[in-house]
């Protein structure tokens, strides 16, 4: 049988394939409170042949928002909301990790009571914009400010909220979460020398820049254990004004940092555009060698690159992204090689079910 589709562990839990669904930011929670709802029950349902599913990226704190719509795990409405999704999934025989995150810098006042956004510097991302709509999905996309730089209190207030959200998560029914830690946010933002410019202990050196996320991650464990927690890195993305020289050494030491905490897994964001960077074998075999627990990787995988790389052991799960958005079934389409449906790029974000939940299965 392909490796794709056999049986895996993840700590404690069994998976019936090593297809995972991608965090993918889809902005259909009912407003106000960006609380998780009845349509979204039934896109992740649809979607449950996946071994694991990794929620789409979900606010710790009212100012970690930074777009329109996305949810939120920090409130008891927000954990009612969630918990029908999470008992759907475990009935379909699949697992379910929340992504929690913070955007940092890419927010606007609008998602801030009208303040600045926080980040390790005071550097505004250049050619950066975030989704602004209104109740009605009216939206536009609008161009990220200078932020403030964080104080101390702020990153020890930002730590307890994403230990505080993991344990609403598990309370949620998740089966643990995963911290983003790529993709320009916050603590993408602490990692790389060209949007962390501290003098204090989380800037300069790549172990002082590393200190936010070992922070948050130290604190989300003894919230709610380190077999529930999950780690997304992106060394070779660059957008958001993230090309540092520095990351992928920062990223070798943050990852050996992670295998002594003995985390669930690390998730590997790969660049998806059609002239991205091609990620150096020598890389895979290092980060291999220093990280043994689960990895998993993303970046438009197809069934082949996704068998190459398990079998050359540079990864364990393959996680799929937009394949998933327009074939719900996405696993069987894989395993009996039907054709893959194309997804309509105007319904990703936000609206009702269009583009969402009528995706039809094969016939």
């Amino acid at each position: 049988m392909s490796k794709l589709f056999q049986n895996a562990t993840l700590k404690q839990l069994n998976l019936k394939n090593r297809v995972v669904m991608a965090p993918m930011t889809r902005a259909r929670t009912s407003q106000p409170g960006n609380i998780p709802n009845e349509l979204m029950t039934t896109y992740y349902k649809q979607r449950a042949n996946a071994g694991l599913i990794i929620s789409e990226a979900t606010q710790i704190s009212d100012d970690s928002q930074g777009y329109s719509f996305t949810p939120g795990v920090y409130t008891d409405a927000h954990v009612k909301g969630w918990q029908p999704i999470t008992r759907a999934i475990h009935e379909q025989g699949a697992a379910m990790f929340c992504q929690l995150w913070h955007v940092g810098r890419v927010s606007h006042p609008t998602f801030q009571h009208g303040e600045l956004p926080i980040a390790p510097s005071a550097l505004a991302p250049v050619e950066t914009k975030v989704w602004i709509s209104d109740d009605q999905g009216n939206g536009n996309m609008v161009d990220c400010i200078q932020p403030r730089e964080m104080t101390q209190a702020d990153i020890t207030r930002v730590i307890k909220d994403f230990a505080y959200s993991a344990k609403r998560a598990v309370e949620a029914g998740f089966d643990g979460v995963e911290i983003h830690g790529g993709n320009g946010y916050l603590i993408d933002q602490f990692l790389r020398t060209n949007s962390n410019k501290r003098a204090d202990k989380y800037g300069g050196t790549n172990s002082n820049r590393i200190r936010f996320l070992l922070e948050v991650v130290d604190a989300v464990i003894a919230a709610i254990g380190a077999d529930k927690v999950g780690v997304r890195l992106a060394p070779f993305i660059t957008f958001k004004d993230m090309n540092c020289p520095d990351i992928v050494p920062t990223i070798l030491e943050a990852s050996e940092e992670l295998q002594a905490r003995d985390i669930a897994y690390m998730h590997l964001s790969e660049a998806d555009w059609d002239d991205a960077p091609v990620i150096p074998e020598s890389f895979r075999i290092e980060l291999r060698n220093l990280f043994t627990n689960t990895i998993i990787v993303a970046g438009s995988y197809t069934q082949e690159r996704a068998e190459e790389i398990l079998t050359k052991g540079y990864a364990d799960l393959v996680a799929f992204g937009r394949p998933f958005v327009s074939n719900p079934d996405l696993v069987e389409r894989l395993k009996h090689n039907y054709a893959l449906a194309d997804l309509d790029g105007a319904t990703l974000f936000g609206g009702d079910g269009a583009g969402y939940i009528d995706y039809p299965t094969h016939a």
